[in-house]
C-alpha cells in the first residue's frame, strides 16, 4: 500500500465517530505487517466506506481473511445524517456491493464482520455463505457492583475463593505467553501465534497506553492464570487469556476478569468477551452476565480444487 493510500485510510478513521481498535492502521500494521488493504467509496475524493482485509497466499490459494488475534474486521462505513431506513438499507446495498466488486481475486474469502455490521444480503446475493457467530458482552460497566451482582453463583464463589488465596498483578507478555500457550498445550493444540507475533502486537498496544496483563499468583509465586485485555474508546477487549491446567479449580481466571472488567470500567463503558462456539468456553463467558450478540462469519470459496477438498471434508473423506 502506497503512503498516499494509507494516508486517505487514516483521514477516513479521523472522521468516523467511533473506531474499534481492530481497524486502527496500527494495529493491523502490528498483525499483518504488509499484507493488509483496504478497498473504499468515496465521493468528491473523500471515504465514507471501506473494506478491511488481509490477503495472503496459504499453499498454493490466494486468501482473504481477518489477521490473527483480529475477531472482527470487513466493513466500516459512515451514513448520512438522519437517513430514513428505507434510504438506509438502499445506501447500504449500493456501497456494500462496490465494495464487494473493487475485492482483489481471490480462491478463499473468510471473515468475520463487527457485532455492528447486521446487513449482509449483498454477501448472500453475490454467492457467499454465512455462518451466525455469538460474542458476550457487559453493555454497561461503569457500576461494577451492579456488574458483579449478575454474575452466576459460580462465578462470585470462584471470586471469593481465589481473593483468599491469590494475588492479581501487572504481568509480562512472556509470562502470559507460557500461560496461554500452556492452554493450547492442555486441548493438544499448537499456539497459533508465536512469541514474536504477541511481543510486535504488545509493543504496539503499550505505546498507545491500549493494553493491560492481568496475571494472578499464589504465595509460592506461581502463576495460575492470565488475562490480556486491550481497548478502543468505547470496549475492552478480552483478548487472550491462559492457565496452568495443574492450577485450574483455583479460581484464578474469575479473579483476573473481574479485575479486568473492574480496571476497565475507568475509561470504557463496554467489556467484549469476544465468544466463542467451543460450549464450556461459552457457558463461562454467559455465567458474567453478559448480553449475547450476533455477529457474521462470512465466506466464499470461488476455486474448484478447494471446493472439492471442502466437498470432501464434509463427507468424512479426509
Amino acid at each position: 500500500m502506497d503512503q498516499q493510500k494509507r494516508n486517505q485510510y487514516e483521514i477516513f478513521l479521523r472522521s468516523m465517530e467511533y473506531i474499534p481498535v481492530f481497524y486502527e492502521a496500527w494495529w493491523l500494521d502490528a498483525i499483518s505487517h504488509d499484507s493488509w488493504d483496504y478497498v473504499s467509496v468515496s465521493r468528491n475524493n473523500e471515504i465514507f466506506a471501506a473494506l478491511v482485509y488481509t490477503y495472503s497466499k496459504k499453499y498454493i490459494f490466494n486468501v482473504v481473511h481477518n489477521p490473527l488475534l483480529t475477531p472482527y474486521q470487513g466493513i466500516i462505513n459512515k451514513y448520512p445524517p438522519n437517513q430514513k431506513m428505507t434510504t438506509r438499507l438502499e445506501y447500504e446495498k449500493d456501497i456494500f456491493n462496490q465494495l464487494i466488486e473493487q475485492l482483489p481475486s481471490f480462491d478463499y474469502y473468510d471473515q468475520k464482520f463487527r457485532p455492528e455490521f447486521t446487513n449482509w444480503l449483498s454477501f448472500r446475493w453475490k454467492g457467499f455463505s454465512q455462518t451466525t457467530c455469538y460474542s458476550y458482552v457487559l453493555e454497561d460497566i461503569s457500576d461494577v457492583q451492579e456488574v458483579f451482582k449478575n454474575f452466576r453463583d459460580n462465578i462470585k464463589s470462584d471470586i471469593r475463593k481465589a481473593q483468599k488465596n491469590l494475588t492479581v498483578e501487572d504481568g509480562d507478555v512472556e509470562s502470559f505467553y507460557r500461560l496461554n500457550s500452556l492452554t493450547f498445550s492442555r486441548q493438544g493444540m499448537k499456539v497459533p501465534y508465536e512469541l514474536e507475533t504477541v511481543m510486535r502486537i504488545d509493543r504496539a498496544l503499550s505505546e498507545r497506553n491500549r493494553r493491560k496483563i492481568f496475571i494472578a499468583r499464589d504465595e509460592q509465586g506461581r502463576a495460575h492464570s492470565g488475562v490480556y485485555i486491550i481497548w478502543d474508546d468505547r470496549k475492552a477487549y478480552y483478548l487472550m487469556g491462559g492457565s496452568d491446567p495443574s492450577l485450574r479449580n483455583s479460581g484464578a481466571t474469575s479473579l483476573c476478569l473481574w479485575n479486568a472488567i473492574k480496571f476497565a470500567s475507568g475509561f470504557v463503558k463496554e467489556f467484549d468477551f469476544e465468544g466463542s462456539d467451543i460450549e464450556p468456553v461459552e457457558r463461562f463467558f454467559r455465567a458474567f452476565g453478559a448480553k449475547q450478540h450476533q455477529y457474521f462469519h462470512i465466506k466464499k470459496v470461488n476455486s474448484r480444487l478447494l471446493k472439492l477438498a471442502f466437498f470432501l471434508k464434509g463427507r468424512g473423506l479426509f
